[in-house]
C-alpha cells in the first residue's frame, strides 16, 4: 500500500512538471512566435525562456536553484557552455546560470516534444548525430550565431545514459572542437542535484533545492584542434571530481 501511495506521488509530481511546462508556452504563445520571426529577436525570446518558463517551472517544482561561481560570465561576451546531463530540468537550470542569451545544440528527437519541441525548433540547432551532413549543418548554424554575440551550450555526453547508475558518461569532442575553432571560452558547469529531483525514471524524483556550480573557465585562444582531445578530458575531469565529491566547496 506504502508503494502504491508513492508511486501515485511520483506520477502527480511528473504531471504536474508537464503541466508547468506547457503553460506558460500557451499563455505566452503569441510572444513567443513573435520572437521567432526573427534571429535578431533571439534575445528577447531568451529572456523570456529564462524569466518566464525556466525559473517558474523550477520554483513551481519545489526547486529552488542556487548558483556557485567560481569565474563569472560577462556580458556580451560568447562562451561554450558544458555540463552533465541527467534530467529535464537540466535546460531550466541551465537557462537560470547564465543570463547571457545562448543557443541548445540538441538532439533531433527532441522536436517531437508537444510545444517544446515546436520551439525548439524554431530557435535551437538540432542535431542528427546518424547524419553527418546534419553535424557538418550544425557547425555552419553555431558560427553565424556566435557572430551574433550569442552563446552556445551543449550536454557534451551526447543524451543520457540508459543506465543511470553512471555518474558522468565520457564526452563527445564537438562542442571543444568548435570552442577551439571560434577561440571562446568553455565554462564547465555541474548539475548535483537534478538527477536526484526529476531523473528519466518515471517513479522518482521530489521536490528539493538544485545547485549548480560553474567552474572557472578554459581559455581556448592558443589552442588548435589537435587539442580537442586533451580539453575534453580536462573539462569531464573537473566535472567528474565535484560530482564524486558531491559537495561544494565554496
Amino acid at each position: 500500500m506504502l508503494g502504491l501511495i508513492k508511486n501515485l506521488g511520483y506520477a502527480l509530481y511528473r504531471i504536474w512538471f508537464y503541466i508547468l511546462v506547457a503553460l506558460p508556452i500557451l499563455i505566452f504563445f503569441p510572444f513567443l512566435l513573435l520572437a521567432t520571426l526573427s534571429e535578431k529577436s533571439y534575445p528577447q525570446f531568451f529572456w523570456m525562456a529564462r524569466n518566464l518558463w525556466a525559473i517558474p517551472i523550477l520554483y513551481s517544482m519545489g526547486c529552488p536553484p542556487k548558483v556557485y561561481r567560481e569565474q563569472k560570465l560577462k556580458r556580451g561576451k560568447s562562451y561554450m557552455l558544458v555540463a552533465n546531463h541527467t534530467s529535464m530540468l537540466d535546460i531550466m537550470l541551465m537557462l537560470y546560470v547564465s543570463k547571457n542569451p545562448f543557443v541548445f545544440i540538441g538532439k533531433k528527437e527532441l522536436e517531437k516534444i508537444p510545444l517544446f519541441g515546436f520551439f525548439f525548433k524554431r530557435v535551437c540547432i538540432m542535431v542528427d548525430r546518424d547524419n553527418s551532413g546534419s553535424r557538418t549543418g550544425v557547425y555552419r548554424r553555431a558560427q553565424r550565431r556566435l557572430a551574433q554575440g550569442l552563446s552556445i551550450c551543449i550536454f557534451p555526453e551526447g543524451g543520457v545514459p540508459d543506465d543511470e547508475t553512471i555518474l558522468l558518461d565520457e564526452f563527445k569532442d564537438g562542442a571543444f572542437k568548435m570552442a577551439i575553432s571560434h577561440t571562446i571560452p568553455v565554462v564547465p558547469v555541474t548539475f548535483y542535484d537534478n538527477k536526484k529531483r526529476f531523473s528519466f525514471s518515471f517513479f522518482s524524483g521530489g521536490p528539493g533545492r538544485i545547485r549548480a556550480k560553474v567552474h572557472s573557465f578554459f581559455e581556448t585562444g592558443i589552442l588548435d584542434e589537435t587539442d580537442k582531445g586533451t580539453l575534453r578530458e580536462e573539462v569531464r575531469t573537473v566535472i567528474l571530481e565535484e560530482l564524486e565529491k558531491g559537495k561544494i566547496d565554496k
